[in-house]
């Protein structure tokens, strides 16, 4: 998905930019010197500059509104979960949610910056953010399966650093932990 973003992005800036162009070095000139060709695609600028416009601007809509951080409505209440580290260990309250629904991470460390890391079943990254002394950090994020996840420390904090990990189990909606569906 990021390569064809980053294609598009770089199509549609070259597409700008090669019209920015053409109106800059034809600006100057009269349209009925050039021809009827550059005559009528003169008239058209207007029409182009619009067509482009609506283009980065539906682009850019659909591209932010699908960034993790961006509130959706009608998904549900989020489920708030806090976060304390200290070396070399996790407090998380609750150790549980509902997959489908939105989880606000409240992130913060009782000592020294630790790196928390949220890791699916097959150890990859799905979410991270800092933990940091004397400040919370949000980390917004929605599971999409239900399953136990682990919290690792991303950030080296001292020499037990490496057993820096719990879990947080995710459930399907409407399903106790330890309940059987």
């Amino acid at each position: 998905m990021q390569d064809t973003v980053w294609i598009v992005t770089v199509v549609l800036m070259a597409s700008a930019a090669g019209i920015f162009l053409w109106v800059a070095t034809t600006a100057e000139n009269g349209a009925e010197d050039s021809g009827p060709l550059v005559a009528s695609l003169y008239r058209l600028r207007p029409w182009l500059f619009a067509l482009a416009l609506v283009v980065i601007i539906v682009s850019n809509y659909k591209a932010l509104t699908a960034l993790p951080y961006v509130s959706r409505p009608g998904i549900g209440p989020v489920q708030a979960v806090n976060v304390l580290g200290e070396q070399w260990s996790w407090t998380i309250t609750p150790d549980h949610v509902e997959a489908g629904r939105p989880v606000e991470f409240h992130v913060s460390s009782k000592d020294v910056n630790h790196g928390f890391a949220i890791y699916d079943e097959r150890l990859r990254i799905v979410a991270q953010t800092q933990a940091m002394p004397h400040y919370v950090n949000v980390l917004r994020y929605t599971f999409t399966e239900p399953g136990t996840y682990r919290i690792l420390c991303l950030e080296y904090c001292g020499s037990n650093h490496h057993a820096m990990a719990t879990e947080i189990t995710v459930v399907a909606a409407g399903v106790q932990p330890g309940e059987a569906r």
